[in-house]
């Protein structure tokens, strides 16, 4: 057997593995999810056009996955998204910048600001709902119902363990 095709069947396994497998499916869920509510007539035009751009990565998502309706300090939010405080200040500055957040005071402490949803951001907000609802439901016809519920269950509990 030549050399090379050997080697190619050696390798083959850092195309395929596990962990490349769901990199993969995540960004197509999330780019479906952005595409889908850059078509929501519901989010404001200005967001809906940034989305539709692909201005609005799957990284901002990270806010609208994790910042709470209450509002939340920047360090919560980055704990949270698993990012660094540095990275989410940047995307909060750019999200503060499109209008789907603010910062206010911290009633609890005047030395910390909030982060907190405009009205804007909460109409973002329900459209990613919808999306991920819809986008979910997708990925139920593609792969049927049997197989998305054992993914689902296995997936839970991969991540919980």
């Amino acid at each position: 057997m030549p050399e090379h095709v050997f080697q190619h069947d050696a390798d083959a396994w850092r195309q395929t593995h596990l962990g490349r497998l769901l990199g993969h499916a995540m960004r197509r869920f999330d780019e479906r999810v952005l595409a889908l509510m850059a078509h929501d007539i519901d989010v404001p035009l200005a967001l809906s056009n940034l989305a539709a751009r692909a201005q609005i990565s799957a990284a901002h998502i990270h806010i609208t996955r994790h910042l709470s309706r209450g509002g939340s300090r920047l360090t919560e939010l980055a704990e949270r998204a698993g990012m660094t405080k540095q990275a989410m200040g940047t995307l909060v500055d750019q999200c503060e910048a499109w209008g789907l957040v603010v910062r206010t005071p911290d009633p609890l402490d005047a030395r910390a600001r909030r982060v907190m949803f405009t009205a804007d951001g909460l109409a973002w907000l329900q459209a990613f709902r919808n999306a991920v609802a819809q986008a979910e439901t997708e990925f139920r016809q593609s792969v049927g119902d049997d197989v998305a519920t054992v993914v689902t269950i296995g997936l839970e509990a991969y991540a919980g363990a």
